[in-house]
């Protein structure tokens, strides 16, 4: 089974719920997108920061998936979001993600997130304990 489809039949109840679907997944870059719904908007009908967050983490946390040893897990330990633009409801946003670090404890991410326009709406670096 190919990465892309072993991450995306993995169970994630809250990517599910945030609408997040995977274009492709290498272990040095995950990308994804989704929909910016009316729900996920604060006023005036921009995306909401914590799901810019929510985005971005999930996909660092495949990241990590990704490159970590049969029986292992992960967790997120810090997150540092900028943000830089909206993005309005109804567009369609793109995280892509690619590794600053991928050690033996630790794993550092750096996510992109774009809109369909190629606007930048933030960048977010986290780090992913391995457990």
């Amino acid at each position: 089974m190919n990465l892309l489809t072993r991450l995306s039949e993995a169970r994630l109840p809250f990517a599910e719920l945030l609408g997040i679907e995977l274009v492709s997944a290498e272990p040095d870059r995950i990308v994804a997108e989704m929909t910016v719904r009316p729900d996920l908007c604060t006023r005036p009908d921009v995306l909401h920061g914590g799901a810019v967050m929510a985005f971005a983490d999930t996909l660092g946390a495949l990241a990590t998936i990704a490159n970590l040893k049969d029986g292992a897990g992960t967790t997120t330990i810090e997150s540092k979001t900028n943000f830089i633009g909206p993005a309005p409801v109804g567009s369609r946003i793109t995280g892509e993600t690619t590794p600053v670090h991928r050690g033996r404890r630790t794993m550092v991410w750096q996510t992109k997130v774009t809109t369909a326009e190629g606007k930048l709406v933030a960048l977010v670096v986290q780090t992913q304990l391995v457990l």
